[in-house]
């Protein structure tokens, strides 16, 4: 069984050289149930970036006033997507993608705990020749909001340990990530099922050269978090999902 290889990220580049990257544009994919109080602080960061970006806030129809929340901003960029006969983090990201105008992708969450300022870091490292970007808490520059609990710490590590055998990535449990239309083109048939799509991408689209990129994981804000039981078990089942896939290829 192959795994890919990870790559440190180079010198932190300056703010001019980082808005020289994505030509073409970066589509920007964003899962959000119940996420509207975080939406406009979440657009007006990214429009702060000053790049060409195409935001696709997939929404399953919580009902909470998030197409107000991004009709407020004005950002003709910024467009919300909402699901009315699906659920799920993953297939919401995964109709995000599908969505996408531009030939960068990336996925982030809603609730601010992904800094949208490490985006050009993560394009920047695709243009350098990764396949697949990924915002770390765990390479060296990267870190955790001091108010994690000691069981949310001790959840990330089992969870890491378990998905070793598929990737060596300080963080595979990342849901921030970067990958280039094409790479996500030649995926294998699709079908994750919980909550981390980009482990389903990133043994699926066959990566080989990926990255890892140091960011702070903010605690949110605002709202509630989406992390169950429920989505905890529906791990495990992706993950031998995955293992049978791998041993087959």
């Amino acid at each position: 069984m192959t795994r890919a290889t990870t790559t440190q990220p180079g010198p932190i580049l300056g703010l001019e050289a980082l808005q020289a990257t994505a030509q073409g544009g970066v589509s920007v994919i964003v899962p959000a149930y119940r996420e509207a109080e975080n939406l406009p602080e979440l657009i007006a960061r990214l429009d702060a970036l000053r790049l060409d970006i195409d935001l696709i806030i997939v929404n399953d129809e919580s009902g909470d006033a998030s197409a107000d929340a991004v009709a407020s901003t004005k950002k003709p960029w910024a467009r919300i997507s909402t699901r009315t006969t699906e659920r799920g983090l993953s297939s919401a990201v995964l109709h995000g993608l599908t969505l996408a105008k531009h030939p960068y992708l990336v996925c982030m969450d809603a609730d601010l705990s992904h800094p949208p300022e490490a985006i050009p870091k993560l394009i920047k490292a695709l243009e350098n020749g990764a396949d697949f970007a990924v915002g770390s808490r765990y390479i060296p520059g990267g870190s955790t909001d001091d108010k994690w609990t000691f069981f949310r710490k001790i959840n990330s590590m089992v969870a890491t340990i378990l998905a070793r055998p598929l990737t060596n990535l300080k963080d595979p449990m990342s849901g921030f990530f970067a990958l280039r239309r094409d790479t996500f083109n030649k995926a294998a048939k699709l079908n994750p099922v919980g909550y981390k799509i980009g482990l389903e991408l990133l043994v699926k689209c066959g990566c080989k050269n990926v990255t890892e990129v140091p960011i702070h994981f903010a605690s949110r804000k605002r709202g509630e978090s989406k992390l169950t039981l429920s989505e905890q078990i529906k791990y495990l089942r992706h993950l031998a999902r995955l293992f049978t896939y791998k041993l087959r290829a």
